[in-house]
């Protein structure tokens, strides 16, 4: 090993590169983290990666709050960061040992939840709808009508996604309110309507691809990644967007307060803050990232993918989820904890 390592060193340096050893561990949501950049990263630096998934926001933070991990890096999204801060999970970033950091968009820098980027990076970002097999349902798929009020062709047919901010955001603004509205007859007609589409779902899952694929599932509600990337292995499946208005995200990449492998964590995210390496994540999931110059080294396919790309007249529906607070953090909670019965 040690002359591997040495041998692996000399290459490095002749290439400009840098040599790390050791490992790294990250928490990250399923089916999410290309291979071959994970590859490219290990083959550059000599650092074992070791990845976890999870589900949902909420599994992730309980995970990491209950101590003792074992991660370096976790990927949470943009209201999380934070919960994250407030509780201590994550430390600041030292901007300086982030020289890629200069890549992220502008748009992207000083964002609501982490101002400045202090704690976190991006890693990618998109929207929440609706994937649906035309073939079994051939209505309309720019609505929430799907999951909320399925139709007889998608009963017992359909999934929806396990986090509850994406799918109580959907829910609020097709009853009419604001993603952390707090308005009581708004939040009853979102309960009273779960409550009463739960029974016509077919499960509440996170994997959506190749069940989509594969006709396992006719309907789920979706991000729109995983609807492209169902799409291109069944042309049957096609994503809408909620006329009542979806959610936009964007996923960040934070330090763990207790990360043993500080350097190999910050050698990873300057990593994948380069745009050649950020388009290889979006290549595999298929989301946008926050990094720019990375769309020359994006897939044709995805280039004008209509995932991606909304139509005009649902172009400015889109609101931004973050944790809601107070009264509609508590109207949330209560509604999905009586859904998960």
């Amino acid at each position: 090993m040690k002359r591997t390592l040495t041998a692996l060193a000399l290459v490095l340096a002749s290439t400009g590169g840098a040599l790390a050893e050791g490992e790294l561990f990250l928490y990250n949501w399923g089916n999410y983290t290309s291979p071959e950049l994970i590859k490219k990263f290990e083959d550059t630096y000599g650092v074992k990666v070791t990845i976890t998934d999870f589900d949902s926001n909420d599994t992730a933070l309980a995970k990491i709050e209950a101590g003792a991990s074992g991660f370096d890096l976790v990927v949470p999204s943009a209201g999380f960061v934070g919960i994250y801060a407030e509780k201590g999970l994550i430390q600041k970033l030292d901007a300086a040992r982030l020289p890629n950091r200069k890549n992220i968009a502008p748009e992207w820098v000083d964002v609501a939840w982490d101002p400045g980027r202090e704690y976190s990076i991006p890693y990618q970002w998109g929207s929440t709808g609706m994937s649906v097999n035309t073939t079994v349902y051939s209505g309309d798929i720019n609505t929430s009508n799907i999951f909320m009020d399925p139709p007889a062709e998608l009963v017992g047919k359909l999934n929806v996604i396990p986090e509850m901010g994406d799918v109580m955001a959907l829910a609020t603004m097709w009853a009419g309110g604001d993603v952390c509205s707090d308005d009581p007859a708004v939040m009853k007609k979102v309960r009273d309507a779960l409550l009463a589409a739960k029974p016509k779902w077919m499960s509440m899952d996170y994997s959506t691809v190749e069940k989509m694929i594969n006709n396992d599932y006719a309907a789920t509600v979706d991000w729109n990644g995983s609807g492209l990337r169902s799409r291109l292995g069944n042309a049957d499946v096609k994503f809408g967007f909620p006329k009542e208005g979806y959610g936009l995200w964007m996923d960040n990449v934070v330090l763990l307060s207790d990360a043993k492998n500080v350097d190999n964590a910050y050698l990873f995210m300057d990593f994948i803050m380069d745009p050649e390496n950020a388009a290889m994540l979006s290549a595999f999931a298929r989301y946008a990232n926050g990094i720019a110059g990375s769309e020359a080294f994006m897939p044709e396919d995805m280039k004008g993918a209509p995932e991606l790309v909304p139509p005009a007249e649902f172009a400015d529906l889109g609101q931004f989820v973050t944790v809601c607070t107070g009264k509609a953090l508590e109207y949330q909670n209560a509604i999905w904890t009586e859904l998960q019965k």
